[in-house]
């Protein structure tokens, strides 16, 4: 369930949407520059997981159905090599939304094996939402999937491009700016993916997936020539983890940057579990919605070094 209706002249409704990225693809609105469009989008898993979900549906989950894509726009006046800027004004999740373990997919795939999911209530008037008691993670909406469409070729929805896609960054909420390089006429903008919470990396494969009505303005830029690739800007520190409380940090070293990034979450899990009560699977998917994945170095050759940090403010009693 959705709260009330975002409203704008221009809508794409849950029903427009597509399952690549192409500049085939007919757009289903157009309109000018600087104009607001707003969207209603499903959850990530387009509807394979709903509020009554059991494990049932992740053992039966199809990744070709995912990340449904939810446009095109054409913008006018937008020619490949200008930038189309998305202004973020106003996201809302529904009541719902879901963290699961898919069996071959995520950071530490190999070492989880077993489907699992948790159902997420969401309270639009509550900025957090219960992983379990003790436990509370800050909801800050963002789109996981923000795109244009590529100059030639199609792509699947899942993997991120240079113009945009699934992107899965966290810090692309409310009030913040998204800037992508236009590589078709009309820039062919789509979206989608809705997240209550992430952590940076995302590293169980999911976030707390929901579905969400987006508002959003789209305006050509013609001065931006460097953007190559998704870039964006926040008029502030927009995005907090109530961080009074401070952090806890693993490091992870490797002279392979993924293979550190695996190390550190593997460290982080295990001070959960350590520390917190958790069993390993609890820990892997509180990872997923919380933690900051972080390049510390990697001048020190041959070895890397990848933090994983946590804010300790999430857990509202001793353990």
């Amino acid at each position: 369930m959705l709260s009330p209706q975002i409203t704008s002249t221009f809508h794409v409704h849950s029903g427009q949407s597509h399952l690549k990225w192409s500049k085939a693809i007919a757009p289903v609105l157009t309109v000018d520059s600087n104009e607001v469009v707003t969207f209603d989008t499903i959850d990530g898993s387009n509807g394979q997981i709903t509020p009554s979900s059991t494990v049932e549906d992740v053992l039966s989950f199809k990744a070709e159905l995912a990340d449904p894509l939810f446009g095109p726009v054409y913008v006018r006046g937008a020619e490949p090599g200008d930038t189309l800027e998305i202004e973020v004004l106003e996201l809302k999740t529904a009541d719902w939304g879901w963290t699961a373990i898919i069996p071959g997919f995520g950071l530490l795939t190999d070492e989880f094996p077993e489907p699992q999911l948790k159902i997420w209530k969401l309270d639009p008037n509550d900025s957090s939402a219960t992983f379990k008691e003790g436990i509370r993670i800050p909801t800050h909406p963002f789109l996981g999937v923000m795109g244009v469409a590529p100059g030639e070729g199609e792509f699947p929805t899942i993997p991120p491009l240079d113009t945009g896609g699934n992107i899965d960054t966290r810090h692309i909420i409310a009030g913040t700016k998204l800037f992508l390089p236009v590589k078709a006429p009309g820039a062919l903008f789509s979206c989608g993916d809705g997240h209550a919470a992430q952590g940076d990396g995302e590293v169980c494969g999911t976030a707390i997936e929901t579905p969400m009505q987006v508002k959003l303005r789209l305006t050509v830029r013609k001065d931006m020539k460097w953007v190559s690739s998704p870039n964006y800007s926040s008029p502030s520190s927009a995005l907090t983890l109530a961080e009074d409380r401070g952090y806890y940090a693993v490091l992870g070293i490797d002279s392979d940057l993924l293979e550190a990034a695996r190390k550190a979450v593997r460290g982080i899990i295990e001070y959960m579990m350590q520390t917190k009560s958790l069993s390993r699977v609890e820990a892997y998917m509180l990872a997923s919605v919380s933690i900051s994945l972080r390049v510390s170095e990697v001048v020190n050759v041959p070895n890397y070094a990848i933090s994983a940090s946590i804010p300790l403010n999430i857990f509202t009693q001793a353990s």
